[in-house]
């Protein structure tokens, strides 16, 4: 600590000392008031960014040079197209938004200390901001310190005013945390003065921990943070977070600069001048009842407050005035016009007593007819308003892409069937409770009849990142196209709703899951049954590794997305999290996504997803086969409540058969069963590289279930004779898992290696 605050010391004097070059060196700056009007053809955007005067992005658009944005084309977004990124003046500083009130958000950086990090850099821990002209906003910003036992320190000493501060987050584990309270365990908070143009934010990490890695520190707009326990891992990925600036014109008061100068600000008539209150100089504002840019000459125009929804007046009762409205009853009403008062009522005359009746009748029957013919209108209306968001959401939705790729493709491949939102209402009775099959964390799944009584799933996800809809559009194209027998079929989706429904076939016989766990239903499931469900699940996950026109990581294999029809035949499901990559791609940095008991722990700490972290999951789902147990058990001893730990630990010192599901050991299967545990092992390898690929994995399930069909692959037998019956070519492979031993898979000829890659006849 002393040596973080040495070297803060030796950053104020360093900096101190250039300041007073600078002021040396440098004129002092004076606002000259740019044209009353700006040029008409000035831009005004910067990619997604408004920009209002008196901000502008070349000479004669902006109000004085301090309010330059320079608009930078040379970075490209995800369809490698450039695109547009504002920045403050002549800065690396980027402009998220600017508003007239006199706020201004950018993006600043994070100071971080990870000493662990193998390309850990020192000076990460120490980030600076420095700006001439606006000061940074101490109501809407915080500093902020989040880690365990981590030190973070502002200072600021190039303003009017210097001051150092800083708050220590501490805590010895995870359990003691709130998320939402930055109180001082794993996070912690203090306010920033007013009056500062500038600060260096320095952190600190003395406890490393693997749930606290690392130590930051920042600035930020507070409204837009709220801690969670998963920023202590999450955070490393972030790189900046928004800052609220406030800006005013020049350094005088409304009193000094006044609409009697030539170089006052306020142009627009109906305008009004208010002081800064961070600083020097005063903004400007429309005045009541008018809206629009008090900075440019007739920029500030009468709100018709009429046309808003709250004027608070009957109907037909509203009238506009300039800057101002009324109500007031029209002729041939009576009544003050007020929403809450007398609403406005017809004027109607006294009759004489013998047409009373006649005219009361007429009155009502008018008044019947207009409810009547009011309803259906509004009726009308909704149906329209429905209609055309239902439309608007599917546009949203790439529907239009979708639409295109069918008519391309439609007669010469297998495409995409387009559900209409009402199809599919229908098909789960407006989605009721009762047809729910079961829910996770990316949404819920219904069953459904649609109109020629064919079952489906319909999954309806929670959320929907509209940035990524173009990829989600190719996936649901390439997903349909998957033909394989135990991989569930993709139907179609719909997209008339604000997040897309995906339809799937419609599998029978439940989860793996509960046939494993469900006593009752254990029992029925055999070794062989369960050899079985095995080795179909790897030739799924090896036919989307290897055989797909694009290799697809399911990223969240295990017993639940694992689904058995009438004839226990193995269905891979839930491509929730799948995640396509290109063929010369080796990993892929992704958010972390996947369950807790079969996530790939390489890919939890490093966020690198391969298709060896499918490996790893698929060798949980084999222990919990093998053993019956479940991924997580608070029943199993502290340090073996994870299976991958509790069954690697029995493999490694041999203890295997204390562990196995009793009902499917018997003499004739002991060796086959080891054989699977040992593959088990291999593909819970901690190491990526260590572990075996899935369609190895699937070669050795499928030769140890022909040696269990085969007389020919029992101990009776002599190598001679089974090498002739697989013929003399043979394919050996090893795979290495650890401790001195190893997998062998052992293949016959070309033709069966294709037997056991490819997918059976039904499959692509």
């Amino acid at each position: 600590m002393s040596s973080l605050l040495e070297t803060v010391l030796l950053q104020q004097q360093a900096v101190k000392l250039l300041l007073g070059v600078l002021v040396i060196s440098t004129t002092i700056f004076t606002a000259t008031a740019a044209a009353e009007v700006p040029n008409s053809s000035c831009n005004r955007t910067c990619g997604s960014l408004e920009i209002p005067y008196p901000f502008g992005t070349s000479e004669g658009c902006y109000l004085d040079s301090f309010f330059l944005i320079t608009c930078n084309s040379s970075s490209s977004n995800n369809f490698g197209t450039s695109t547009p990124t504002p920045f403050l003046r002549v800065s690396n500083i980027e402009v998220l938004n600017i508003s007239l009130d006199g706020e201004l958000r950018v993006s600043t950086y994070i100071a971080r200390d990870c000493p662990q990090e193998s390309n850990y850099n020192f000076r990460n821990r120490y980030i600076s901001l420095r700006l001439r002209e606006f000061p940074i906003s101490y109501t809407k910003n915080v500093f902020t310190v989040v880690g365990c036992d981590t030190l973070g320190l502002i200072t600021s000493f190039a303003s009017d005013k210097n001051y150092t501060t800083g708050c220590l987050s501490a805590c010895d584990s995870i359990n003691g945390m709130v998320n939402g309270s930055c109180s001082g365990v794993g996070c912690c908070q203090t306010p920033i003065p007013d009056g500062i143009k500038d600060f260096t934010v320095n952190v600190e990490h003395f406890n490393v921990s693997e749930f606290s890695p690392c130590g930051f520190a920042f600035v930020m707009e507070e409204k837009t943070y709220n801690f969670s326990t998963l920023d202590l891992q999450n955070m490393q990925d972030k790189e900046v977070v928004p800052l609220v600036l406030d800006w005013a014109v020049g350094n005088q008061t409304c009193e000094d600069d006044n609409k009697n100068t030539t170089g006052f600000a306020c142009k627009a008539a109906n305008s009004e001048c208010y002081n800064s209150i961070n600083g020097l100089g005063y903004r400007c504002n429309c005045s009541s009842g008018y809206h629009g840019n008090p900075y440019l000459s007739g920029g500030c125009q009468d709100i018709d407050e009429c046309e808003t929804l709250n004027h608070g007046c009957a109907v037909n009762a509203c009238v506009n005035h300039v800057g101002s409205y009324s109500c007031s009853c029209p002729m041939g009403y009576q009544g003050d016009g007020w929403r809450n008062g007398s609403s406005c009522t017809p004027v109607i005359p006294k009759p004489s007593n013998s047409k009373n009746i006649i005219i009361a009748l007429c009155i009502s029957m008018s008044l019947l007819v207009l409810l009547l013919g009011g309803s259906s209108i509004l009726l009308g209306l909704k149906r329209m308003k429905l209609i055309k968001l239902q439309e608007k959401y599917f546009q949203q939705n790439g529907g239009l892409i979708l639409q295109e790729h069918i008519l391309n493709h439609g007669r010469s491949m297998e495409t995409t069937k387009i559900f209409s939102n009402d199809e599919l209402k229908k098909a789960t009775n407006n989605y009721d409770a009762s047809r729910v099959l079961g829910k996770g964390g990316y949404g819920t799944v219904y069953k459904g009849v649609l109109s020629d009584n064919k079952e489906v799933a319909i999954k309806k996800s929670k959320i929907c990142d509209k940035s990524q809809i173009k990829q989600f559009i190719n996936e649901v194209i390439l997903l349909t196209q998957i033909n394989h027998r135990n991989v569930v079929k993709l139907i179609g989706c719909c997209l008339e709703t604000e997040v897309p429904l995906l339809v799937y076939e419609f599998i029978t016989n439940g989860t793996l899951s509960n046939h494993i766990h469900d006593i009752s239903r254990a029992s029925s499931l055999s070794w062989e049954r369960r050899l079985k469900i095995a080795t179909e699940t790897a030739r799924a996950l090896a036919y989307l590794h290897s055989e797909t026109s694009m290799p697809i990581i399911h990223r969240d294999v295990k017993s639940t997305n694992i689904l058995l029809d009438d004839n226990h035949t193995a269905k891979v499901a839930d491509f929730g999290a799948s995640r396509l990559i290109a063929l010369d791609e080796i990993e892929i940095t992704t958010l972390v996504q996947g369950t807790l008991g079969y996530l790939d722990p390489e890919y939890f700490q490093t966020g690198q997803l391969t298709e060896k972290s499918d490996v790893y999951s698929f060798g949980v789902v084999l222990a919990e086969l093998l053993t019956g147990e479940e991924a997580i058990s608070s029943n199993r001893p502290e340090s073996y409540k994870n299976l991958a730990m509790y069954f690697g630990s029995a493999v490694k010192e041999d203890r295997l058969h204390h562990i196995l599901e009793d009902h499917i050991v018997n003499e004739a299967n002991i060796e086959p069963i080891k054989e699977v545990a040992n593959l088990a092992k291999a593909c819970l390898m901690l190491r990526v590289e260590d572990r075996p690929t899935m369609m190895e994995v699937a070669m050795e399930l499928e030769g140890l279930r022909i040696m269990e069909k085969h007389p020919w692959g029992k101990d009776n037998q002599t190598t001679e004779e089974t090498e002739y019956l697989l013929n003399t070519t043979t394919l050996s492979l090893n795979i290495d898992i650890g401790v001195g031993s190893s997998v062998s898979v052992v293949g016959g000829h070309d033709s069966m290696i294709n037997q056991l890659v490819k997918p059976l006849d039904d499959g692509r």
